[in-house]
């Protein structure tokens, strides 16, 4: 019966704790979906809040990542967060951009549509006599906002929904898929191990078969 803010705020606060828990079990990059372009269609009393906390969490939590020698990327359409918003960003990427231990990303007014579209416009855009012609996926792909990181291995979604969300869409093409009732206030290294522990169950094929993968 709390207020949904509070919700977010424990979400925060959780955030910390499965950044240092990846850190510990080796993963090399996070990407956690913070705001989606469609979150805007929520309350604006609601949408101010995350404005709100995004700062915070920028200005209390940046510090703490660079001493653990984590790197922040900020991924999305930047251009309708505010000038002050937009200049925290910059500032905490550049602090981070050459530690070299886990790699954050924030997914902030991100959509995987836009992902796509914004990568084939910046695309026509440096390469002209592109256009028109049949593009190919590794002319797209040093385009989209992840440039920098492999394709995810595992996806994780809390809170018992059972869909992508626009999250990712191009990346996530080979990705296994973890859902869990759990939700992301609750969300603990507990969790992640358990969701660590499906994935390694899982055979990855790639299109050939299991006799193929075994005896690669």
């Amino acid at each position: 019966m709390l207020p949904r803010i509070a919700g977010h705020k424990r979400g925060v606060d959780m955030v910390r704790e499965i950044v240092r828990a990846c850190g510990e079990r080796g993963v090399k990059f996070l990407t956690l979906f913070a705001f989606s372009s469609e979150n805007w269609r929520r309350p604006q009393e609601e949408v101010s809040l995350l404005m709100d906390l995004f700062h915070f969490a920028l200005e209390h939590e940046v510090k703490l990542l660079h001493k653990q020698g984590a790197r922040l990327k900020v991924i999305g359409d930047l251009t309708r967060f505010d000038g002050k918003l937009r200049q925290m960003i910059d500032e905490a990427e550049c602090l981070t951009a050459t530690n070299t231990g886990l790699t954050l990303t924030i997914a902030a007014n991100y959509g995987g549509r836009w992902d796509m579209l914004q990568a084939v416009s910046r695309l026509l855009a440096e390469q002209p006599d592109l256009a028109g012609l049949p593009l190919r996926e590794q002319d797209v792909a040093p385009y989209l906002s992840t440039y920098y990181a492999p394709e995810p291995d595992l996806f994780i979604r809390t809170g018992g929904e059972q869909r992508i969300s626009n999250f990712l869409l191009w990346q996530l093409a080979y990705t296994e898929l973890y859902f869990t009732d759990c939700l992301w206030p609750d969300f603990n290294a507990g969790q992640l191990d358990k969701a660590i522990a499906s994935y390694q169950k899982r055979e990855r094929r790639f299109g050939r078969t299991s006799e193929q993968v075994g005896s690669a």
